[in-house]
């Protein structure tokens, strides 16, 4: 058989991103995994390529109102990551019995664990909305607002919570489309409520024709219409039969057994999220210490950094559906192959993005800041966290590896063992009592993501979450 030419094979790769990006219909548990992978991971990279710029866009135009309103929108998002937690742990919930289900070729169970999971969210997020709605002002006091920021970021915080089932439902059902191997209708909804979102943003904070200047809360109530025509659109695909999976009325019938399952799975993966943004905002606190300039110089640093993996969090999404999916179908071996492949793929394009970023980390630093001590600090920040980049790699798919297999509990020990074991008390010891400053907090966050890849690893070699059932 002669083998394929350079032409063909860069044809056949353009027509597979293609498919991915407009979406097709593809069984992930039988033939290239690479193949499967690919098609999976573009649009999951596409998608939060997306949700990064609605934040950037966000904060842009609310940056305009003054420092206040900047405030309470930072203080506003601090209180959502409650709601995020729970939405990201519902989310993994589903996505691992949705592909499970599918995996098992038990379209009708997938439908109906979907359906569940809708109910299960709708329900959780109603309290949520109306308690954070009315208490508004007085969660931005105990943030520790001012009566200016208060004044500002009220009528925002309240319109956020008070739209929280939008956040909820489009990380959930996004999730339910990544489990059923349908990413371009996860990665379309996206595009669509945050287009819209950045769309309306001027229009409701600076005001337009009929439409009165709302200043903050324009912010969110643009978020909160784009996010609402999102969700309609999923809904449209979920019901329209359009995309891999199907609803009818009939899976929404309660099922208590499953919600109860549900919500077991996604405790540890709500805990999973906390423990992880929490020890983000221990390191910023530890960053204080030394002036905003060095605050400044990390939180850029931080950014960038965030911005460089995303690519990585698709591909390790990617290999969270394969491995659902081919152990539902009874294939363990071929969802631990799809891993060990994800991590080399990315150990690969991480260690030659950490390398440009090495190489180019203060003409990067340039863009955000022209303060010279700010691009010293985030230059070296810069640098220090790209050179364990392959290791983030590792440890990144590892992780969601269990998740995909609807075992959120281990990812929850590995992660407070590695950042509240590890990176938070090493951090402050490295930089205060040993004198070593930033540099110190830099070094800890590669030394931890090398501890978080190595239980990783372990623990995936164990292939005790082959046996899971979900």
């Amino acid at each position: 058989m002669s083998e394929l030419s350079p032409a063909s094979v860069e044809a056949s790769l353009w027509s597979d991103i293609r498919d991915s990006i407009r979406g097709s219909r593809r069984d992930y548990t039988t033939g290239s995994i690479g193949r499967a992978i690919l098609v999976l991971a573009v649009p999951m990279v596409l998608e939060m390529l997306m949700q990064s710029v609605f934040e950037v866009a966000d904060i842009y135009f609310v940056g305009r109102l003054g420092a206040d309103a900047v405030a309470g929108v930072g203080l506003s998002a601090s209180l959502i990551i409650l709601v995020f937690a729970i939405g990201l742990g519902l989310a993994m919930a589903a996505a691992a019995v949705v592909a499970r289900r599918m995996g098992e070729k038990d379209h009708e169970g997938a439908a109906h664990s979907a359906a569940q999971a809708i109910l299960a969210s709708v329900a959780v997020s109603i309290p949520i909305g109306i308690a954070g709605a009315w208490y508004a002002p007085e969660l931005l006091a105990l943030m520790g607002a001012s009566a200016s920021v208060i004044e500002i970021g009220t009528g925002y915080t309240a319109v956020l919570f008070g739209s929280n089932i939008t956040i909820i439902l489009l990380f959930l059902i996004n999730s339910i489309f990544r489990g059923a191997g349908d990413a371009a209708s996860a990665m379309r909804a996206l595009w669509m409520a945050n287009l819209l979102n950045i769309a309306l943003d001027p229009i409701f904070i600076f005001g337009l024709g009929p439409v009165p200047a709302m200043g903050a809360t324009g912010a969110a109530v643009a978020t909160a219409i784009g996010r609402s025509v999102g969700v309609a659109y999923q809904l449209k695909i979920l019901f329209g039969g359009t995309g891999n999976l199907k609803l009818a009325l009939r899976h929404f019938g309660i099922d208590r057994a499953l919600i109860a399952r549900l919500l077991r799975i996604s405790g540890p993966g709500m805990l999973q999220y906390l423990v992880g943004t929490a020890s983000w905002m221990a390191l910023m606190r530890i960053m204080a210490e030394f002036g905003s300039e060095a605050l400044a110089g990390y939180t850029i640093g931080i950014r960038v950094i965030v911005f460089a993996l995303l690519p990585s969090w698709g591909v390790s999404n990617a290999a969270a559906t394969m491995v659902g999916q081919n152990l539902g179908a009874l294939k363990p071996d071929r969802a631990e192959r799809s891993v060990w492949i994800c991590v080399v793929v990315d150990a690969v394009f991480l260690g030659l993005l950490g390398l440009l970023i090495i190489v180019a980390n203060k003409p990067i630093m340039e863009l955000f800041s022209s303060d010279p001590e700010v691009i010293r600090i985030g230059s070296r920040a810069l640098w220090i966290m790209a050179l364990s980049f392959p290791i983030w790699a590792v440890g990144m798919i590892t992780v969601q590896a269990f998740n995909g297999a609807g075992d959120t509990t281990t990812p929850t020990w590995i992660n407070l063992g590695a950042y509240w074991i590890i990176q938070i008390p090493l951090a402050w010891y490295m930089a205060i009592p040993l004198g070593m400053g930033p540099t110190g907090v830099f070094i800890v966050i590669g030394i931890a993501q090398v501890v978080l890849a190595i239980i990783g690893v372990v623990l995936f070699r164990k292939g005790i979450w082959k046996r899971k059932v979900v």
